[in-house]
């Protein structure tokens, strides 16, 4: 095995555990396992879910909600994105509980529907995505109610800076928040049951506690990392996935010769170079070239050169125990994690993780 993820699966359970405890366990929590669960395997991740109760996931697209279904998982699946006219048919043949932004997606689920639909509703408090205008929740709430072959089961919001210290930010999810309440609120006096109430991601469960309603939607949370500093006790998670390869050459470089693409690293003095098979086609940024560090043997080893599509180069040193086919972390486990390379490469950790290609096997530890 060339390259491989272990994804430990105690870690996750953990996860789900300490965000219960925080917002308290009459609260529901919706999994999302989209972009195949943040790349760590959403039929996996979905299985082992149902060993703490959860009995609600989300996902992006159709096909997403119709591998879960092939794969066994028989709860609610909601469908976040807007699926091509098309698809329909199949999302209504896999129950997917569908999210609706207006009147016309209303109007073609209730065209096909063969029997009751549960559906949601989604409000645009100030995402600027997917979602109706809040002055026009009532209008929607009203046609959903209409159209016999939906039922409305739940209504939702999205935030755009949840996870921000900034005072600004913390004010515009606040007045997120305010603008979600106020249209709950026309919905509910005009005799809707606007149905189950979800509006907080990862970083609304960190920080703001009024924002968790009926049920919470964390989602690179439960992968083990935060995207904030959270008000009061320190939430305590764990990172869920490694990365991990093997060294498959070491080659000795003299002084002056350079390493890979473009010749962006040359050798300061004679030294040895261990050649591992991971490369941006297996999620490994090439961004990460000439700035990160791999583990081999519990020693830190920077990379040499350009991180190439298969493999990429590190600088083992003058003398070094290191050896053919011993074992290299690229991330998490003894190296730092995902949130760190994510900082080095200018990105986000649910980047990284989602970024880990389909070639490189999953290994699951203790579910």
């Amino acid at each position: 095995m060339r390259t491989w993820a272990i994804v430990h699966l105690e870690r996750f359970l953990g996860n789900i555990n300490a965000v219960k405890t925080r917002i308290g366990h009459e609260k529901r929590i919706c999994v999302p396992v989209k972009a195949d669960a943040y790349g760590h395997g959403a039929l996996e991740i979905a299985k082992t879910s149902l060993k703490t109760g959860i009995s609600c996931f989300s996902v992006a697209t159709v096909r997403e909600g119709t591998e879960l279904r092939k794969g066994g998982i028989k709860e609610q699946i909601l469908l976040f994105s807007q699926p091509h006219p098309e698809e329909i048919p199949e999302l209504i043949s896999s129950d997917l509980t569908p999210i609706i932004s207006d009147e016309w997606y209303a109007d073609a689920l209730n065209k096909q529907a063969k029997s009751k639909l549960s559906v949601h509703m989604k409000i645009d408090t100030g995402m600027g995505r997917f979602g109706c205008p809040a002055e026009e929740a009532l209008a929607l709430a009203r046609h959903i109610s209409s159209c016999p072959k939906l039922e409305l089961k739940g209504t939702s919001t999205h935030f755009a800076v949840s996870d921000s210290e900034n005072s600004a930010d913390t004010a515009y999810t606040q007045h997120q928040l305010s603008g979600f309440k106020d249209a709950l609120n026309t919905i509910k006096s005009a005799g809707i049951d606007p149905g189950i109430i979800h509006a907080a991601n990862s970083g609304a469960v960190l920080r703001h506690p009024d924002t968790w309603f009926d049920m919470v939607r964390p989602g690179i949370l439960l992968y083990g990392y935060k995207t904030t500093e959270e008000n009061g006790e320190p939430l305590m998670i764990q990172s869920v996935m490694e990365l991990r390869t093997i060294v498959v050459l070491i080659k000795k470089l003299k002084k002056s010769e350079s390493i890979s693409y473009g010749r962006t690293w040359t050798a300061s003095q004679d030294t040895f170079i261990a050649v591992l098979p991971v490369g941006y086609a297996d999620g490994f940024p090439r961004l990460a070239s000439n700035k990160w560090q791999t583990v081999i043997g519990g020693k830190s080893y920077p990379l040499a050169g350009r991180v190439c599509m298969d493999q990429c180069c590190v600088d083992l040193g003058t003398e070094s125990e290191v050896k053919r086919w011993d074992e290299a972390v690229i991330f998490g486990g003894t190296a730092a994690d995902a949130s760190a390379l994510a900082a080095v490469t200018g990105t986000i950790p649910y980047e990284i993780t989602s970024n880990i290609n389909k070639r490189v096997p999953r290994i699951y530890t203790n579910g």
